[in-house]
């Protein structure tokens, strides 16, 4: 059964690499690295921004960043906090990535969200607004300026009895533990099967298996690093430039 990564967890891929043109042609992965690899696709850009720091992040969001957190607080709209830009929340789908990411990408799901409710003491006035200051739905007058204490609930036995398939880890995350996957170079995923390995072979036009070499990398922290920043930056070689050519 796949474990769920924990701080101190490292995940493993098998590459098959051409050591006559130093290049990984595909990785046999499990499905938590898929899941870890669909994950980035979730991650806001001000979250990956943080996670690469603002220098080494290509182009100008480095740039986008500073002036925002540079920017004073006065010039900001009275109903919004810069961590709605610095710290932007990941969708609630996401997987669990502990040991993969640093804690910026953990912490910005964590964010409490700010809820309104009308400045009037009307008890039908029952709409709650997440923007401060906004005119109430309910009553078309009062301002939405009321503070209310948020409290993120979580399913219990009475209202969401557990079921083996809530329990079962392997429904975690985005794709199902029935097969392999073959991560290709540029990160296209599909189902490995045997099949689909010797396409590759022959759609890379290898005529000497004597050149081709397996080999056993980890996936910590570190790579999960390189593989965010590489993937900005690469087009086709990502798991030969993260793997292979540090």
């Amino acid at each position: 059964m796949t474990t769920t990564p924990s701080a101190k967890s490292i995940l493993s891929l098998k590459l098959l690499i051409d050591t006559k043109r130093k290049k990984v042609l595909f990785a046999e992965a499990s499905k938590d690295v898929v899941d870890f690899l669909f994950t980035l696709l979730q991650l806001p850009l001000a979250t990956v921004v943080k996670l690469l720091t603002k220098e080494d992040v290509i182009g100008c969001l480095g740039n986008l960043y500073s002036s925002v957190e540079n920017l004073n607080n006065a010039y900001m709209q009275p109903n919004l906090s810069k961590d709605l830009l610095l710290n932007p929340t990941i969708l609630a789908t996401t997987p669990f990535i502990s040991g993969l990411l640093p804690s910026a990408a953990e912490n910005s799901e964590q964010i409490t969200p700010k809820l309104y409710k009308c400045s009037s003491s009307n008890s039908n006035c029952n709409t709650l607004s997440d923007v401060y200051n906004s005119v109430c739905g309910t009553c078309k007058y009062h301002r939405m300026t009321r503070e209310m204490r948020y409290i993120k609930g979580e399913a219990t036995a009475a209202t969401a009895p557990a079921t083996s398939s809530d329990s079962n880890n392997s429904n975690k995350g985005f794709v199902k533990e029935l097969v392999t996957y073959m991560i290709m170079d540029d990160l296209v995923i599909q189902p490995m099967s045997t099949i689909s390995s010797v396409t590759m072979l022959n759609q890379f036009n290898v005529k000497n298996v004597g050149v081709l070499k397996e080999s056993v990398v980890q996936l910590g922290m570190n790579e999960g690093l390189k593989i965010l920043k590489t993937c900005m930056e690469e087009y086709d070689m990502v798991l030969t430039s993260v793997f292979l050519d540090s």
